[in-house]
């Protein structure tokens, strides 16, 4: 959620009940001042319940690792010592270890180490490597960037907690990412295993989200997010980001862009038109604009642009409430 991920949206979110993230990027001088505003912003939460270990900052940062560089970003985390850092997309796996090491190093072993994969193999490969504190498992449900070759997380998440299993890693928390985006998705990933859920999408509709109106305005539009959203490396192409690793792509709404290169049109016109939309605002979001709208297939569950604190209490509500009648359903069931 690099752009979208502000220090207000982190802090706010770890301060209604979750673990907010912001993405650490590649500019270290930005990167600490993210984290220095993240720091600053917390004193606006004292007078709410609010607990957290006074040696680490209670957000998470996150890397795409293949583009960083972990000696020039490390300082910053040895300053601020954030509570987890969230490791994704290496170049080579064995970046892997590298990182997890340089980073339990340089916060002394206070910063939890987590690992986004999306297959079972890559969720063994990474445990050996990093031996993380948890585990992402992001279905291929999931919007912006992922493995191109992804089971959802309904056969994904109990399958990977079986061979963690197996393997004598049974301890390491499995979160379950990907089309999650309300309550019921929550407690539908709970069911399947999972310790926890990621919901990425769902915030991008935050007010403190960091992204335009009109990206916010087409997330409350689209529905049918099977149908309206897809996977494709198009969108790094109109970006000429041409650096991910080739078993990624990413999903996101469809649009002009995708209508255009199905028709046959090349990327060099397709890339200037998207340049050339740049320029337009607000107008040109949506289905018949360029603009890259990175989202989820649980997207038609959007209703509102809310804070993230109405977001968090109403999950967090809903999914109690959801357990409750399932509880009490069981129980009546054997009366």
């Amino acid at each position: 959620m690099l752009g979208a991920s502000t220090p207000r949206l982190a802090v706010n979110l770890s301060c209604a009940g979750g673990l907010g993230f912001i993405a650490g990027g590649t500019d270290p001088a930005n990167l600490n001042k993210m984290l220095d505003e993240s720091k600053r912003l917390l004193p606006d939460h004292q007078s709410k319940k609010f607990e957290a270990r006074s040696d680490t900052l209670p957000i998470g940062v996150g890397f795409q690792l293949f583009n960083s560089n972990l000696n020039a970003l490390s300082g910053a985390l040895s300053m601020h010592k954030p509570a987890v850092v969230w490791l994704f997309a290496p170049k080579l796996e064995e970046d892997l270890r590298v990182w997890a090491t340089k980073i339990r190093d340089v916060t002394d072993g206070l910063t939890r180490i987590c690992v986004q994969v999306g297959s079972v193999a890559e969720a063994e490969r990474s445990v050996a490597l990093a031996e993380p504190d948890f585990l992402v498992m992001q279905g291929a449900d999931a919007g912006g960037h992922g493995q191109r070759q992804s089971a959802s997380i309904i056969s994904l998440v109990p399958e990977v907690k079986d061979r963690l299993s197996a393997m004598g890693k049974a301890h390491i928390p499995v979160l379950a990412a990907g089309g999650i985006s309300d309550a019921r998705g929550v407690v539908a990933a709970l069911a399947l295993g999972a310790d926890g859920a990621v919901m990425g999408t769902r915030f991008l509709v935050a007010e403190e989200a960091g992204i335009a109106d009109g990206w916010k305005r087409e997330l409350v539009k689209t529905s049918d997010g099977g149908v309206t959203t897809m996977r494709s490396t198009l969108c790094d192409r109109l970006k000429e980001n041409h650096d991910w690793p080739t078993s990624y792509d990413g999903r996101a709404i469809r649009n002009k862009g995708h209508e255009d290169e199905e028709a046959g049109m090349l990327d060099v016109e397709n890339v200037k038109l998207y340049k050339e939309e740049l320029e337009c605002g607000d107008s040109a979001w949506g289905p018949h604009g360029r603009m890259v709208i990175y989202a989820g297939t649980g997207i038609g569950l959007l209703r509102a642009v809310q804070p993230v604190e109405s977001i968090m209490e109403e999950t967090i509500r809903e999914s109690r409430h959801i357990m409750d009648r399932y509880y009490v359903n069981a129980i009546a069931s054997h009366l």
